[in-house]
């Protein structure tokens, strides 16, 4: 007779007074605490990762105006989500966690890096910029950004996810508005070199963001960690999360000490170098 064992996931949900806003947050698996930061218009249950909440506490929230967290009078900006998310982590009691961002959630990720140093374990970006947009994305992939509208079939997936789960569907427009005013300047390389958390800069090689920005990155930040995944595009972590998964769960697997790689001067001894 055939018997199935099924892996029952903690999970929690609710939402959190935090700076205004009335956060909602949802936490599943058990384990270490990993911090997901959605992509713009993103929000908890959009991107779902079946293999890390088997091994981590997934911790996973809508930010302000995006998903089942209602906006409010205030500017939308990176340093202000930044600011939320560590007044979440505080609200439930997190005192370090890793860090998940995907596309901009990977900057307000490195804001906190940068910012809150203390809370900060290890930082994966997928798809993340670390410079002004102009400068970091394909010429052709700023369309939307330079005078899209909130009825564009390019942001369909988007636009159709928000009213699902938005707290007034109709908001749509403003919030679309409200967000084409987000501004980001980069990060300075002292701010990029001053990074003591290890980082892994991960992008698909038909990506928007280019290659060579992600190389100057890499090579800027001390204990960075550069994977371009092959034949993947920037929403490969809903259309194929198996191309990416397994790059980012061996850096968030990884121990602080590792073994030193070989040069051509050390050469290569087992269990010596790598």
């Amino acid at each position: 007779m055939n018997s199935t064992v099924e892996i029952q996931i903690e999970k929690k949900q609710g939402y959190a007074p935090i700076n205004g806003l009335n956060m909602y947050y949802k936490i599943q698996g058990s384990g270490k605490p990993l911090v997901y930061i959605p992509p713009v218009f993103g929000y908890s249950g959009v991107t779902e990762f079946p293999t890390l909440i088997e091994k981590y506490q997934l911790i996973t929230m809508d930010l302000q105006g995006n998903g089942r967290t209602a906006d409010i009078e205030r500017p939308l900006s990176f340093e202000q989500q930044a600011t939320d998310i560590v007044a979440l982590l505080h609200y439930l009691e997190i005192k370090k966690a890793d860090f998940l961002g995907e596309c901009v959630g990977g900057i307000t990720t490195m804001i906190i890096a940068i910012r809150y140093p203390e809370l900060v374990g290890r930082i994966a970006t997928y798809g993340t910029v670390f410079s002004p947009f102009r400068e970091a994305y394909k010429p052709e992939m700023l369309g939307i950004r330079l005078g899209g509208a909130p009825d564009a079939p390019g942001i369909q997936f988007q636009r159709e996810n928000y009213k699902k789960v938005a707290p007034d569907p109709e908001y749509w427009s403003t919030i679309w508005s409200k967000t084409l005013s987000l501004s980001f300047t980069g990060f300075t390389n002292e701010e990029l070199t001053s990074l003591k958390a290890p980082v892994l800069i991960a992008v698909g090689d038909h990506d928007f963001v280019r290659l060579e920005h992600m190389v100057q990155t890499f090579q800027l930040i001390p204990n960075a960690e550069l994977a371009v995944i092959p034949d993947a595009g920037h929403f490969v972590l809903n259309a194929e999360q198996y191309k990416a998964m397994p790059p980012i769960e061996a850096f968030l697997d990884k121990s602080l000490t590792e073994l030193p790689f070989a040069t051509t001067e050390s050469g290569y001894h087992p269990e010596e170098t790598r």
